[in-house]
C-alpha cells in the first residue's frame, strides 16, 4: 500500500506517472484543502480536482488548470452583472463545483464522501481523501507597498494579486480544531511507502501537516518517508514557491527543503541539476537521490515515480 501527500499541478503530474507502476487502488492520495474557497456560492477544491481530472486525462495540459476543451462564456455573462471574474471557472468545471455543493448542503455530504463521488464518476482508481472535512483555510499576512498589513486569502493572493504582494506569514486557519478526514491517519499508518509530491511546500503540503496528527504519523514513519523535491535549479518548476520559502526562512534549494522536511522525511529525490546540493541534503540529515525530476512527459513522470518508490524500497 502506498499514501501520497499531494497538492497542485505538479503533484497531479507526479501521481500520473504513479499509476504507471503501481496498481492505482493501492494508492491514497491525501490532497491538499487550505487552497478551498466559495465562488458564487459554489465550493471550490482546486487541488483535489487538478488531481482528478489529470488522472482522468481531462485536464488543460497547456493552461495548467480546469479541463480541456473549457468555454468561459457563464464567466463572462457575469460580468455583465458587476460579479468579478478573476478567479475563472469554466462552464465545464462550474458542473463539479454545482454537485460538490449540492451534495454537501443539499444531502449533508461530507467533502470526503462528494471527493469520492467525483472521482468515481470519472472513474479513478485510487482513493482520493481530502485532508479533512473540516474548515481549513491558507490566510497569507502580506506587506503593501504603502506599509500596511493585510490579509489575502490564498487565491486572492496567488490569482487576483499575481503572488506580488511581499509575504510576511501564513497561517492555516481551523487547522488546530480539524480532524484528519477518515482514512487518512489510517492510510499513513500502513503504507508501506509514504510520498511527498513535488507540491508548494509551504501552501500545499503545510495545510495537510498542520492537520493534528499528519505530521505525528509522518515522523513515526519517517524512514518511509520520501519526498520528490519541487524545486530545480534555484526555482519552482511552476507556481510562487519561491516568493513563499524565501521569507518565511526556507532556503530555495534541495538543501531548504531538505531540512523543512528532515523532521518527518527520509528520503529526498532531488533533479540531476542540482546535484552538487547532494551533500548538502545529507548534511541536513536527509538521504539525496538525484535523477530527472522535470517531468516533460508521460515517461519521465513514470520514471521518476519509479525511483521515488526504489529510493525507499
Amino acid at each position: 500500500m502506498l499514501a501520497a501527500l499531494a497538492g497542485g499541478v505538479g503533484a497531479a503530474r507526479f501521481l500520473a506517472g504513479l499509476v504507471q507502476c503501481v496498481d492505482p487502488s493501492e494508492i491514497t492520495v491525501v490532497g491538499n484543502t487550505g487552497d478551498d474557497e466559495e465562488f458564487f456560492g459554489l465550493h471550490v477544491s482546486p487541488d483535489l480536482d487538478s488531481i482528478t481530472y489529470t488522472l482522468a486525462g481531462a485536464s488543460n495540459t497547456e493552461q495548467g488548470w480546469g479541463l480541456e476543451g473549457e468555454s468561459f462564456r457563464t464567466m463572462h455573462a457575469l460580468t455583465r452583472y458587476g460579479e468579478p471574474n478573476w478567479f475563472n471557472l469554466g462552464d465545464l468545471d462550474l458542473a463539479t463545483h454545482i454537485f460538490r455543493t449540492r451534495r454537501m448542503r443539499g444531502d449533508g455530504a461530507t467533502l470526503a464522501e462528494v471527493t469520492a463521488d467525483v472521482a468515481a464518476a470519472w472513474k479513478l482508481d485510487l482513493h482520493l481523501l481530502p485532508m479533512t472535512n473540516d474548515s481549513v483555510r491558507t490566510r497569507i499576512t502580506c506587506a503593501r507597498s504603502d506599509g500596511t498589513r493585510e490579509v489575502l486569502a490564498m487565491q486572492e493572493w496567488f490569482v487576483r494579486e499575481r503572488a506580488e504582494p511581499a509575504v510576511l506569514q501564513v497561517d492555516f486557519d481551523g487547522a488546530g480544531t480539524a480532524r484528519p478526514a477518515p482514512g487518512v491517519l489510517d492510510a499513513l499508518d500502513r503504507a508501506d511507502t509514504i510520498v511527498i509530491c513535488p507540491s508548494n511546500p509551504i501552501i500545499s503540503i503545510g495545510p495537510i501537516l498542520a492537520i493534528p496528527g499528519v505530521r505525528d504519523a509522518l515522523v513515526r514513519r519517517r524512514d518511509r518517508v520520501v519526498a520528490v523535491c519541487p524545486i530545480i535549479d534555484g526555482a519552482p518548476v511552476r507556481g510562487p514557491a519561491d516568493r513563499l520559502m524565501a521569507p518565511l526562512g526556507v532556503e530555495v534549494s534541495p538543501a531548504g527543503v531538505a531540512r523543512h522536511y528532515r523532521e518527518f522525511c527520509a528520503t529526498l529525490v532531488i533533479d540531476e541539476r542540482d546535484a552538487a546540493h547532494a551533500e548538502a541534503v545529507r548534511a541536513a540529515g536527509v538521504r539525496p537521490v538525484v535523477t530527472e525530476t522535470l517531468m516533460r512527459s508521460p515517461q519521465i513522470a513514470a520514471e521518476l515515480a519509479q525511483c521515488t518508490l526504489a529510493a525507499v524500497a
